[in-house]
């Protein structure tokens, strides 16, 4: 499975101090666990979250979910020592908060020297100061470990002292731009969290809604919310089909070396195979787990 086609549709945040969550989480259907020892951790907590996350990285049993673990900000009294026992842990990657600019993006790179190569740095997009720097934030993914996105619409709501409802209208223009960047760069984008758990069909809307805006997949605080994210960022029978059938006919002996064919009465070219592709990549990888 290449990077790009993993399936990356839920990503469920466990406080890492919690060792009944831990154990759950090895049975969840996400596809992604994030290991939180920031804001989900008390001050008093931190230390005693630290210890229970690298214990659980040790000892894995995660399958083919992806190991994430949220770190302190190295502004904090806890980052830099977070960062150096993950760097020696090895998960999958280290989501870290606050990231203001490219600066503080190649600060986190640094202190992550020791990591295996395959241990990823993710950011927090969450502060009023990122967001007119995303492109220049994004493009460290050329020369360091940044291979991903979050967004963390809570904290920008306190910013920005915003007051989104169920269509979350502040926040359009800047996931839209998120997205973008991301996309410029090949970077994972996954979308923030919806904090209505026990109001499914809210959480689904705004599932929908990060679909159409071409995130990855959504950041998830219930075990609750996994199943319908999992379902609305899963293709759709009808688009693989679609998929199929675009496939098949590029790979036509008659077709070679086109960039535009008819395909059940409609053109496509080649930018929808690549797509094609992809939706069969991650369709195939959400089969096989």
């Amino acid at each position: 499975m290449t990077n790009a086609a993993r399936p990356r549709r839920s990503a469920l945040y466990l406080p890492a101090s919690n060792p009944k969550a831990l154990a759950k989480a090895r049975t969840l259907p996400a596809d992604v666990v994030i290991l939180d020892l920031e804001d989900a951790v008390a001050p008093d907590l931190k230390v005693e979250a630290r210890a229970a996350a690298l214990a659980a990285v040790a000892e894995g049993g995660f399958g083919r979910r992806e190991l994430v673990v949220r770190a302190n900000g190295l502004s904090t009294p806890w980052g830099r020592e977070d960062l150096a026992a993950i760097s020696a842990a090895g998960p999958d990657a280290v989501l870290v908060p606050k990231v203001n600019s490219a600066e503080e993006v190649r600060g986190y790179d640094a202190a992550l020297a020791a990591a295996p190569p395959q241990t990823r740095l993710w950011i927090m997009i969450e502060t009023c100061a990122a967001l007119p720097r995303l492109h220049e934030i994004a493009a460290c993914a050329a020369d360091t470990r940044l291979a991903g996105f979050v967004m963390g619409t809570n904290d920008l709501a306190k910013e920005m002292q915003a007051r989104p409802g169920p269509a979350r209208t502040p926040f359009l223009p800047i996931l839209t731009m998120a997205v973008a960047a991301a996309r410029a760069h090949g970077l994972v984008v996954l979308d923030g969290v919806c904090n209505e758990f026990r109001d499914l069909g809210l959480f689904r809307a705004e599932a929908e809604q990060g679909l159409e805006f071409g995130f990855d997949g959504k950041t998830l605080i219930h075990p609750d919310q996994i199943a319908p994210c999992n379902e609305v960022f899963s293709p759709s029978a009808a688009e693989i089909a679609w998929a199929e059938a675009v496939s098949a006919a590029f790979a036509l002996p008659e077709n070679a070396g086109k960039g535009a064919i008819k395909v059940d009465g409609k053109m496509v070219e080649l930018l929808h195979l690549d797509q094609a592709e992809r939706t069969l990549a991650i369709a195939a990888a959400i089969s096989a787990s």
